[in-house]
């Protein structure tokens, strides 16, 4: 895991782990990660890069549920542990994937990540799960369930990406309506798939992590998360 951290006197309490995508084969781990890492410290906001291990990769032993969502639990449970060295409110942790990362963050948000009190390790003693989800074109949309006590969302995703994107993300806006729990869903009309954040994107979808950053001063205000020093 890669951390980001703001600026001395410039953290805001608030802090996302990122999952790059890359279908659980590969990280595209630049414009899904390092990049966006980069602008949300340089905003006070900490950010931490996940390499989780990939179930897909050639010849792995590794699988979704049990290795790659463990990873973003560690992930989530070590920024906690952690927390007062990175200047980073522990009720404030969040998870955003990109694509397969995206399923991560989303599996995570689903389960309690129950903390483990009389656990040796520290770590183990944070709760594994998020306090908000920032979905950016994640697959397996079908497999979303909301429930009142699930994290808020974050959603993003391109008109003309495939079905169970375009149309499953403006689905599980609607689970998430229904359930009574805050979300936030930005559909692109002029962007498909995998667009991260680069310097070459062109267009209102170049502008979504300002949308991401709106959305994080919202929650903090509502949360009355103070700035950290």
């Amino acid at each position: 895991m890669t951390p980001y951290l703001p600026a001395a006197g410039n953290a805001n309490g608030v802090a996302i782990v990122i999952a790059p995508g890359g279908g659980h084969s590969k990280l595209c781990i630049d414009h899904e990660g390092h990049n966006l890492a980069r602008w949300l410290a340089e905003r006070g906001t900490a950010a931490f890069v996940l390499k989780y291990r990939l179930s897909r990769e050639k010849d792995s032993t590794y699988s979704l549920e049990g290795h790659a969502v463990g990873d973003m639990q560690r992930a989530i449970r070590l920024v906690r542990s952690r927390s007062k060295e990175w200047h980073v409110d522990p009720r404030c942790v969040g998870a955003l994937g990109f694509s397969a990362g995206g399923e991560l963050a989303f599996m995570a948000a689903m389960q309690q990540g129950t903390a483990n009190s009389p656990a040796h390790d520290e770590i183990d003693r944070q709760s594994g799960r998020p306090d908000f989800q920032c979905l950016i074109y994640p697959g397996k949309s079908s497999r979303i369930a909301v429930q009142k006590d699930t994290p808020q969302a974050f959603i993003v995703c391109g008109y003309g990406d495939r079905q169970d994107i375009a149309h499953g993300m403006a689905e599980v806006y609607l689970k998430f309506k229904d359930a009574g729990v805050p979300a936030e869903l930005h559909i692109y009309a002029a962007a498909g798939h995998g667009f991260g954040v680069r310097d070459s994107t062109q267009g209102a979808v170049a502008h979504w992590p300002a949308r991401l950053e709106e959305w994080l001063a919202d929650k903090i205000a509502r949360t009355a998360v103070m700035p950290y020093q």
